[in-house]
């Protein structure tokens, strides 16, 4: 196939997908009047006509669907094996930016980052730290870390940690005048310090399942935060229950200051998860990050 030919094929699948001579030979570079010539000449030189022309549409014959089918797929062939060679000629580079919770940054992004970093001079890593769930696409992000099941669909997710479980404790000296929860439903006598949720302002309701059966419970007291850190030190302090993530809780479990409770009642769900848009080609220095940040845990 001579190369001008193979020009011609990519003009007529543009005009294909686009429907519109205009808007293809914007998308080509080149003139309306350009563009037709090419298709024409396609159609004289494989003697089949490809597209019917209107004055107001420009559509795909029966035989011009055909071509079109079986084009697109290999002009994406094309572009992955360009982009491949690309990737294997350049050398990392270039500003990632990346939106993620306090605890997701300093946990599993900062580590990961520094190593990359520290081998690649040439890469920046921006990281805006964020509570509420941000628009990563419209807010001009590459990518964002968040639990798994915070991630739009239509997002690329990797895992980078392990799963979580909200968990459910209070200070030793809470329970002195207060007898232990044994189910959810125990918790409407007790005294609760609420989350205030960051991205659409309603209060957390303390999600438990038990035996595949979910159970959701609005809890009540006399504090409420967006920020889990003082809820935390509200427990401490004794003025009341408290349900955040068990990464949070856990130092405090471990130094006795907390005691957990209703732990049969708090299943795991899936953990931290880097997401970003699908797209053709990723930067090299993207794909480093990625795989950097990939858990393999069992």
């Amino acid at each position: 196939m001579k190369r001008d030919e193979l020009g011609d094929l990519m003009a007529f699948l543009v005009v294909a997908e686009e429907r519109s001579f205009t808007r293809a030979a914007a998308k080509l570079g080149t003139s309306q009047s350009s563009v037709s010539h090419v298709l024409r000449r396609l159609e004289e030189r494989l003697g089949v006509r490809l597209l019917t022309r209107t004055t107001r549409t420009v559509a795909p014959t029966q035989a011009g669907l055909r071509l079109a089918e079986a084009l697109r797929p290999a002009f994406d062939g094309i572009e992955d094996q360009l982009a491949r060679l690309d990737a294997l000629r350049e050398t990392p580079s270039g500003l990632i930016r990346i939106t993620a919770s306090r605890h997701a940054a300093q946990h599993y992004l900062m580590p990961a980052v520094s190593r990359l970093m520290a081998d690649y001079p040439n890469v920046q890593v921006e990281i805006a730290q964020e509570s509420r769930l941000v628009d990563i696409v419209k807010d001009g992000f590459d990518a964002g870390v968040r639990l798994g099941e915070q991630v739009d669909k239509d997002m690329i997710a990797v895992r980078i940690a392990p799963d979580a479980r909200m968990v459910v404790g209070g200070a030793p000296g809470y329970f002195d005048t207060h007898p232990a929860p044994h189910t959810p439903h125990d918790l409407t006598s007790h005294i609760c310090v609420n989350l205030r949720l960051q991205t659409l302002g309603g209060l957390y309701a303390w999600e438990f399942e038990r035996n595949g059966r979910p159970l959701n419970v609005r809890v009540a007291g006399q504090f409420t935060s967006n920020e889990p850190d003082l809820l935390v030190e509200a427990a401490v302090q004794g003025r009341g229950l408290v349900c955040l993530p068990d990464h949070i809780l856990a130092p405090h479990f471990a130094s006795g200051a907390l005691v957990q409770v209703l732990d049969d009642w708090c299943p795991p769900f899936p953990g931290y998860h880097l997401y970003y848009p699908s797209r053709r080609q990723t930067p090299p220095a993207f794909k480093l990050l990625v795989e950097a940040l990939r858990y393999r845990g069992s």
